[in-house]
Order: C-alpha cells, then structure tokens, then sequence
C-alpha cells in the first residue's frame, strides 16, 4: 500500500508520539509498504535539507507548547503530493493542523482517513493559560467535531477507547497498543557498553540504579519520584536515580534535588538522542514512572523490551500492562511504590522473568504493530466502499 502519515510531531522533536509514528513507518516499509510522512518544519532541520518520505509543511510554535509546532499551511502542497504519490490510505496523528489538513486531503481524493488517538489532552489543558479558558467539556467538543466522519479511529490502550466513547465518537474503534521493536531495546553492540555508561555517569557495575526516562513536563510527576527517594536511601544508601529527558519541569525538579540534599544521588542528563536510548534502559536496574496520564505508555514498554522490570502509577493502561509480577507493579501510594522498586533492585532477575516478559512483548511487537494497523487500513477501505458504494482495490502492493 502507499500510505500518508500526517503528523505534527515528528524527529527532531523528541516523544512518545514521535517514536511510535517512526516504529510504524520502519516496519510498514520493511513489510512492503511505501510509507510517506507529511509534517512541519522544524528549526532543527535545514530548509534545504533533504529527508527521503518526508515532507514538511510551514509552520510556528505552537501556544504555550513552544517545542512543537503547528502548520500554518499547506494544505494544497499536501493534497498535490498526495496525489503523485497516489496513496491509498491517510493516517493521521495528530488532531491539530496535519490532521485537519490530512481529513480535507483523504476527502478529496476519495480515500480512508484514519487516526490514532495518541493524547488525553484533559491531562494537559494546564499548559494553555494555565487552565483558565479550555475546560474538559471543550477537549470533548473538539475533540468529537474532529474525529466526525473519520473512516476509523485506533485506540492505542481501552482507556483511551472508553474516553472517546464517552465523547460519543460515532467511528469504528480499534485498540491497538502502540509497538516496539524489540530488537533493538535487547541488542548489546559491545558487551563492555553497559560498563562505560555507568562510568561516565559516575557509578559502579554494583550501583543500584532507577531510571526514569520520558519527556520533564510536569503531569509525569517525576516529583514523586525525587520525593521517595530517601526511603528508598533508607533500605539501599548506594540507590541512585537517573532521570533522563529534558522538558519545562527540569528546573523545578533540579531546584527540589538540591533543597533536599539529593544531588548525590540524583542524575539530570538532559535531551538523549532517540538512537542513544536503549543504552540506558540496559544500564539500569528499574524503571520508575508516577505519571498518571499516560494513554500508551511507550516507555513502559521499551523497559520491558530491555529487560527491565517497571514500577509505575496504577492507571487503567497500566492494568491492561501489568498482569504479571515478572513485568512489574504498579503503586497508588509511595510506600508501595519505596517497596516495590527495592524488590527489584535487590531480587536478581531470573531466567523464567526473562522469559515471562517475553511473552508479553510477543503481543506489543513492532511487527504484530504493524500488522495489525495494516489489516485496519484495508478495513478502512472496505468501509469507506460500503458507504460511497463504489469498488475498491484492497490489495494494491507495494509500487514506485
């Protein structure tokens, strides 16, 4: 199939959105597929810079969210391209410009608009005038008004299905959790990596390490985490916590290190490259997260591929996730979560965790990803068939 990804966020910016639109893309085209993404600009990427698939659109800083963008237009540069690529689904991720842009696009060249569902924007309204003007009510009155006459809707996890039912979205529905490819969170290029990284960042093979990896934004509560580190000190004084990412949050969790004496024992490493990732997941021993607004849980899931035992926020996603001590626990209190993370840090993993957790990976792999998304495409068509009652090619391969 030839297949648009309409996307406001794409690399160089860096999230969870980013990764699993990159996820799909790479293993859409290793099945076969050509896979095209259309985004914004961005002032990390040269103008005259040419990226294969990839075209950006004019755009500007989004409000209050500066490290993303919006696309002030493109719509016609979008639909010309489309057309000459002659694509035969658009899938859209985001519910801004790009995916206005790739609905209008989908309409006028008669083929299935798709989305996925990525963000519960309830969890984040703080980040517009600090809550003052939208309210929960509007994001469902948007977000209702945009998914209007979507050919299907993807639901990364139930809870994101159940909040747009809620929402009254009329669309076929599909979760489909967000994938990973596990090879390349397992894969060791040098057996002696892990051993450099944690001599650079100043530990010990011994050192007993949590990790927390995500965006710095303030709804991931990495604060609770910083908080509870000194009853974790209590039972392991060498405990040291590793927080790698950066964000508008940074500052303030640096100044609460600092005012509670933590700097020993706390590690800020700012922005990793998305390729440099999967170092740390291997060096550390736990992975850590008090968020309470994740709809898929990208990170979660990359831990796991690396073999690391996750302790996080109880959600509803997480327990869909967590269904198996081998994988992890979740915690609703912070002596749960001080409990918890020194178990893992103090029982060894085994070769039957090992081999419980992939199991569990079978089902969130970046091909069974893949697969699955592919198969809800030619749904799609199929749908949007039936009800324009006109004929259509389910089974186009790849061409060009």
């Amino acid at each position: 199939m030839n297949i648009g990804l309409f996307t406001d966020t794409y690399f160089p910016q860096v999230s969870g959105v980013a990764t699993s639109i990159k996820t799909l893309r790479d293993e859409l085209t290793a099945q076969g597929n050509n896979v095209y993404i259309f985004t914004t600009t961005d002032p990390k990427v040269d103008k005259d810079e040419i990226e294969p698939g990839i075209f950006r659109v004019a755009s500007v800083p989004f409000v209050s969210f500066t490290d993303r963008r919006i696309a002030i237009r493109g719509l016609f540069k979008a639909y010309r391209i489309a057309k000459e690529l002659d694509l035969d689904v658009i899938h859209n991720q985001t519910e801004f410009s790009l995916g206005w842009i790739g609905k209008v696009v989908a309409r006028a060249l008669h083929i299935p608009c798709v989305h996925t569902y990525h963000t519960m924007y309830q969890d984040y309204l703080h980040y517009i005038a600090n809550g003052r003007i939208l309210k929960p009510k509007n994001v469902k009155q948007m977000v209702s008004l945009y998914l209007l006459h979507m050919t299907g809707v993807i639901a990364p996890s139930e809870r994101v299905l159940k909040t747009l039912e809620s929402y009254g979205v009329k669309s076929p529905i599909r979760i489909i959790p967000t994938g990973v490819d596990v090879a390349r969170y397992q894969k060791i290029d040098n057996p002696a990596e892990q051993h450099d990284l944690r001599q650079k960042l100043g530990y010990t093979d011994d050192t007993p390490v949590i990790l927390s990896l995500s965006r710095l934004a303030f709804e991931k509560n990495i604060h609770e985490l910083i908080e509870a580190l000194p009853d974790i000190l209590v039972k392991l004084p060498t405990a040291q916590l590793l927080i790698v990412g950066d964000g508008p949050a940074k500052e303030t969790l640096e100044n609460q290190v600092a005012e509670m004496k933590l700097t020993n024992h706390v590690t800020f490493t700012g922005e990793v490259n998305n390729n440099d990732v999967y170092h740390y997941y291997q060096m550390a021993d736990v992975f850590a997260a008090a968020s309470d607004s994740e709809s898929q849980g990208l990170t979660y899931i990359e831990a796991l591929a690396s073999n690391l035992p996750i302790v996080v926020m109880r959600s509803p996603y997480t327990d869909e996730l967590i269904d198996d001590p081998a994988i992890g626990h979740s915690f609703q209190k912070k002596a749960d979560l001080v409990a918890d993370v020194v178990n893992y840090l103090t029982q060894p993993t085994t070769a039957e965790d090992t081999n419980r957790r992939a199991k569990k990976l079978d089902e969130i792999s970046a091909e069974s990803f893949a697969k699955r998304v592919l198969k809800f495409y030619r749904d799609s068509q199929i749908t949007l068939a039936q009800e324009s009652h006109e004929p259509v090619n389910l089974f186009r391969g790849p061409r060009g």
